[in-house]
Formats: structure tokens, C-alpha cells, sequence
């Protein structure tokens, strides 16, 4: 039921950071695992099954997508999302949705509505996401772009489902370097801004203002 999209991409060593230059995440911490356990409760215990029957009937391969992604202080960790794609090969550095032919009937209505991405609620459980942080990247994308003044900056906390750089830039096209760099600033303000209230305020734009983003 998994599969593992694991090409090596090697990244400079994890970057170190003191305390000090942390902001507090105790909260943080906390306000992911009180939310995702509400959702548990309530919805990930059924919701889950059953997308993963629909994806077996419907499909051949495995339910689960899972790729190494890059984590708080640069540290790789196993980021899982449901197949949306027919289990093909996957090349390339693009992080713009796949061809719809190339995309599942099902996994087209799972992207409209995000429901592809409730198994990273599972990552939040496991500690290697946030509800709210900046989205993490395919390893070989973070190489690419590692040496960018103020790229690496943005793994000072752990990445999360919901991104401010995605909230405010829209559609962001990352393979533009112009976009790259405006993600990265939204990404460092995030940082330097970070409160629970502000981390409620990009949830709330998320409900409220709900758009297609381009899936990485």
C-alpha cells in the first residue's frame, strides 16, 4: 500500500541553530496535536479508510505516495500523501500538477479538494510537520536552490501543510526564480512574525479564501 519516491539527492549538512534563535513552539506544539487529534476523531478515522478503499477499487498500486521531503534544520524525514497519479515513473523537477491525463478521476476530485494531503496529518502526529510553517520541498529541489541567501532560513521550524507563502502569492510557479525569491520572503516574515494568533489567521484564510495551489 506505499511506495516510496526516494531518488538521493544529497543536501549541504543540516543547518544548527541555538535557542536563542528559535522562536518559542511549545504552543506551537501543542495547538497542532489538540487540533489534529480533534480531527481524528471526527473525521481522519473514517475519512482516511475510505479514501484508501476508493483509491484500491479504482487504481492499480498503492494507496499511499511517500517522498523524502526536507525538514526542520534541513533533516530529511518520509512526507505521505494519497496517489493521485497511476503509478508510473516520476522525473523531473517540476513541482506543477501533473497533465490531467496523467492524474486519476479520483485523484483530480482528492487535489480539488485536498483531501490528498490528510495523511500529512499523520506527520504532524509524528512530529516532522506543523499545521502552519513554511510547505516543505522535494530534497532535490532544496539542493538546487540551498545556497539562496536566506533559502535555508525557512527550515528553522518544522515545514507545514498550510504555507503563508502559498496563502498570499497564489498560484506561486517555484520553478521562477522570481518566485522563488518572493516565497522566500514571505517564508522569513512568517519566522520573524510567528505567533499562535498569527498561525489561527493563516488557518482562518485557508477556510475562508479556499484556491487550487499547484501540488509539490
Amino acid at each position: 500500500m506505499l511506495s516510496l519516491d526516494s531518488g538521493v539527492y544529497t543536501l549541504p549538512s543540516p543547518t544548527n541553530y541555538s535557542s536563542k534563535d528559535l522562536p518559542s513552539q511549545a504552543g506551537k506544539r501543542l495547538f497542532d496535536l489538540v487540533i489534529t487529534f480533534l480531527l481524528l476523531v471526527f473525521f481522519l478515522a473514517w475519512a482516511v479508510p475510505l479514501i484508501a478503499m476508493m483509491i484500491r477499487l479504482t487504481s492499480r498500486g498503492p494507496v499511499f505516495l511517500i517522498q523524502l521531503r526536507t525538514g526542520k534544520h534541513g533533516r530529511p524525514y518520509r512526507y505521505f500523501r494519497f496517489r493521485t497519479t497511476p503509478c508510473i515513473a516520476q522525473k523531473g523537477l517540476s513541482t506543477t500538477s501533473y497533465p490531467p491525463a496523467q492524474v486519476t478521476a479520483l485523484g483530480r476530485f482528492l487535489r480539488a479538494t485536498h483531501l490528498d494531503e490528510l495523511p500529512l496529518f499523520f506527520n504532524v502526529l509524528l512530529g516532522d510537520m506543523s499545521i502552519v510553517g513554511p510547505r516543505p520541498h522535494t530534497l532535490q529541489y532544496d539542493a538546487q536552490h540551498w545556497t539562496l541567501p536566506g533559502y535555508r532560513d525557512r527550515y528553522r521550524m518544522r515545514p507545514g501543510i498550510i504555507g503563508l507563502s502559498q496563502i498570499r502569492a497564489r498560484r506561486v510557479k517555484l520553478q521562477q526564480p522570481d518566485s522563488v525569491h518572493n516565497g522566500i520572503r514571505y517564508d522569513r516574515w512568517y519566522l520573524s512574525q510567528y505567533s499562535l494568533g498569527l498561525d489561527l489567521k493563516i488557518c482562518w484564510w485557508k477556510i475562508s479564501r479556499p484556491y487550487p495551489i499547484a501540488h509539490n
